[in-house]
């Protein structure tokens, strides 16, 4: 299928990533086929990521709800420091929804506000919690449900990788097992696993590991105050630092088999192609579509 797409004419991809989601696209490999997604590295101090999630969830006076089952209390209330940047960005309707129990998470009380809302947001802590709490519940299909009416899904950190289809960092005992116990996001972005904190932490190597033994994933690591606002099989750069592809069939010509993209870049999730936000978008230079060299020792 890659091989196939990726002899489409240059002149008309370019084309149909002038604007993201500008273009009606009639089934997704990656990403959703409707709604949006905002998926940000952490810390969250960027004002310009919360306006665009606000905006994607129909601006100040629509309904949104905050999840912040990842950081592992037992309960949560209105002081809750989850809530800040959103009451900095004037959103009147707020609501939070926790909980560990998943009758709970399966109930008409609980989901009912998630029905009403515009976006869904997930705090940061660890994306384990997340899974054991509402995967397999009626809170998740709501949330698919939120993105069919064309609402907005966001999440920092753990509400970062929980959006992938493989979780990185999954392991209960600790977040430095790449490859854990839970193995399985939410899979808003399928084929995909997630990393975050990417540079401010030195994690850029980390996601290696995940690609090497699945190959088959996208890798992609976002830097703190930085998000990637995806629609359809497009995705577009915001905030303040890069976000880091990590394709099992592309390399940079010097040999580095991840590469850096900027506020402004876009990317391209179905094709793997990556394009620099110059006065017309281009390809991103350097990289090349060869296969990563095994690193399986010889006999």
């Amino acid at each position: 299928m890659r091989t196939t797409r990726r002899a489409v004419s240059a002149a008309a991809t370019l084309m149909s990533l002038t604007t993201v989601g500008a273009i009606e696209i009639e089934a997704q490999e990656v990403g959703p086929p409707s709604g949006s997604l905002v998926v940000v590295g952490g810390a969250m101090r960027s004002p310009e990521i919360v306006d665009r999630f606000v905006q994607l969830a129909g601006g100040p006076s629509a309904h949104i709800v905050v999840i912040p089952t990842a950081g592992g209390q037992d309960s949560y209330g209105q002081s809750f420091g989850g809530l800040l940047p959103f009451q900095a960005a004037g959103v009147e309707h707020l609501t939070l929804r926790h909980t560990n129990d998943r009758d709970e998470a399966n109930s008409e009380a609980f989901v009912s506000a998630i029905r009403e809302a515009g976006g869904v947001w997930f705090t940061g802590g660890r994306q384990w919690r997340l899974v054991d709490s509402y995967m397999g519940t009626r809170t998740e299909e709501e949330l698919w449900a939120l993105l069919e009416r064309g609402g907005v899904i966001g999440g920092s950190s753990a509400g970062a990788t929980i959006q992938g289809s493989y979780l990185a960092r999954g392991d209960t005992l600790t977040n430095t097992i790449m490859m854990g116990s839970h193995e399985q996001g939410l899979g808003f972005l399928r084929n995909t696993a997630i990393d975050q904190h990417l540079l401010q932490r030195n994690r850029q190597f980390d996601l290696l590991e995940i690609i090497e033994a699945r190959p088959e994933l996208l890798g992609i690591g976002i830097d703190e105050n930085t998000a990637i606002v995806v629609q359809g099989d497009r995705f577009e750069v915001i905030g303040e630092s890069y976000v880091v592809i990590y394709d099992n069939e592309s390399m940079l010509d010097s040999g580095g088999r991840f590469y850096f993209l900027a506020p402004g870049d876009q990317f391209d999730l179905a094709e793997r192609q990556a394009y620099r936000a110059t006065r017309q978008l281009q390809p991103l230079g350097r990289v090349e579509a060869r296969p990563w060299p095994s690193r399986r020792p010889e006999r």
